[in-house]
């Protein structure tokens, strides 16, 4: 298993963070493990939907069927999917006051079979990173 946590504190108010946090059709902008969708967006996040993402860790990709386990708008969105070789992603994103502005975090966990030892340690390194990068995207757009 492999987990990472990244946090951005941001300028704006936690309801704007959230709004943009939570805006699937526009991860492009900003997730760099986003490669594509492959399957009709919702307009708005709700607990039983169902997407199809591909996304790239590490230089490889892989088809997440995603559902929406939890959301606590406007503070927190917990997503889980399973991809191919039965890797499986927990993505939780929550948005808090700090101050005048708000803190944006990512938790993610990455599960299986394939994601042990240390191929799990590389796997945890490289998403952190990426993840680190992809909220300091969502920092220059949004913040």
């Amino acid at each position: 298993m492999a987990s990472v946590s990244v946090s951005a504190s941001l300028p704006t108010e936690p309801d704007k963070t959230w709004a943009a946090l939570s805006d699937l059709p526009h991860w492009e902008d900003w997730l760099s493990i986003h490669q594509a969708w492959k399957s009709e967006l919702p307009s708005e996040v709700a607990v039983g939907q169902r997407v199809t993402e591909v996304v790239s860790v590490m230089g490889m990709a892989n088809k997440i069927e995603w559902t929406i386990d939890e959301v606590q708008a406007p503070n927190r969105v917990k997503i889980s999917g399973v991809g191919m070789a039965g890797v499986t992603i927990e993505f939780v994103l929550s948005v808090e006051a700090e101050g005048a502005g708000s803190k944006a975090t990512i938790d993610a966990s990455f599960t299986g079979a394939m994601i042990v030892g240390p191929i799990g340690k590389a796997v945890a390194k490289n998403a952190k990173g990426d993840l680190e990068t992809s909220l300091t995207k969502f920092a220059e757009l949004h913040g």
